[in-house]
């Protein structure tokens, strides 16, 4: 990614440091943040010009719906908050859908290493791979089991004292992911 596009990101980037530190002190993520960085991304792709926006509008609305997309199949089995969803759905909106995609997939590869350090830590990493292992067979299973039962499963089966904070994993994939994206 060009520099002068890179600026263009700052204030994405400052949105996700005050949702991650928001995020790790109350495990909430407030309506007038995630849709700050929702709208700017989006008014940012129409008033920009073409080749200085970081996506291009269209690219901007679908990256918003892929974002909410992927974040929602999470909410909808009780793993992540309405806030997350509306987070990851705006940084969609900054990025476009196929970047917004790759953050998801990173930020799963951020968080898993941060909630192995987490179980290490607490000397909880035996716990963690057992409750993993119930849950994966859980979802193997989940036309025998049901949706209700699988989420049952996975409140039941929590490895570590708090929850993750969805915001800190997301601001780190989110950085990775700009900075080395070559577009």
């Amino acid at each position: 990614m060009t520099s002068h596009r890179l600026l263009l990101l700052i204030p994405l980037i400052a949105l996700l440091v005050w949702a991650a530190v928001q995020d790790l002190r109350s495990r909430r993520i407030r309506n007038w943040l995630t849709l700050s960085v929702a709208w700017s991304g989006l008014i940012g792709s129409l008033l920009l010009p073409p080749d200085v926006a970081p996506v291009a509008p269209l690219q901007s609305v679908l990256g918003l719906l892929t974002g909410f997309a992927l974040s929602f199949t999470l909410f909808a089995l009780g793993a992540v908050g309405g806030g997350d969803v509306k987070l990851l759905a705006g940084i969609g909106a900054w990025v476009g859908p196929g970047n917004v995609l790759l953050i998801f997939i990173v930020r799963a590869l951020v968080g898993l290493v941060i909630v192995l350090g987490q179980a290490l830590a607490q000397g909880r990493l035996a716990v963690l791979f057992r409750n993993s292992a119930v849950l994966l067979l859980n979802l193997w299973h989940w036309n025998d089991v049901g949706t209700a039962r699988l989420t049952e499963t996975g409140h039941a089966c929590r490895s570590i004292d708090r929850p993750l904070p969805f915001a800190v994993p997301v601001l780190v994939a989110t950085v990775l992911v700009v900075v080395l994206a070559r577009t």
